[in-house]
């Protein structure tokens, strides 16, 4: 027997990646500027992005144990998918700033893989790029929780769910 263990994996990325995007949204380092916030969002940052992949991977395995609705799940898949690459793009940033932050002696022709972390450093850890990736991110993963919410307890998981649904499109029966 098969078991749907897409739920046990969901939560814990989801909570992470969610209060990554609450310090990175709000000046939580001007109010507390003594905290380490750089490590503290790094830390949530890895945790969320692996448990994320973790959470698409099992729900590729629920999508066929489980038959709902197909177009709902479909959008959650897309919106989950959506919110790990956001995610997951802001994660690659980080790795380049610290790559980039111990000044690696690279050998001779490899120079060029400096040239492209500091790029890619410059790209993904810009206030606007971040900031933009962080607030898609988080609107992603908030509607693939809502969808995830109807999936599994059906159109009363959520006050707004009737709303979404109506915006999106998507009929339930």
């Amino acid at each position: 027997m098969t078991y749907n263990i897409h739920p046990i994996f969901v939560h814990f990325p989801i909570a992470m990646l969610c209060i990554y995007s609450i310090i990175k949204i709000l000046p939580f380092q001007k109010w507390f500027p003594s905290v380490a916030w750089k490590d503290i969002e790094r830390i949530l940052l890895v945790v969320g992005v692996l448990g994320s992949f973790a959470a698409l991977a099992t729900g590729d395995t629920a999508e066929h144990l489980v038959h709902p609705n197909r177009q709902l799940v479909n959008v959650h898949a897309t919106f989950a998918a959506l919110s790990t690459w956001m995610y997951s793009a802001l994660l690659v940033g980080e790795i380049a700033s610290i790559i980039n932050s111990k000044n690696f002696q690279y050998k001779k022709g490899l120079e060029w893989l400096a040239v492209v972390l500091k790029s890619v450093e410059r790209i993904l850890c810009s206030k606007a790029i971040s900031l933009i990736l962080v607030v898609v991110g988080f609107i992603a993963i908030s509607v693939t929780g809502m969808l995830g919410g109807v999936i599994s307890y059906g159109l009363s998981a959520d006050p707004f769910t009737p709303l979404l649904l109506k915006i999106m499109g998507i009929t339930i029966s």
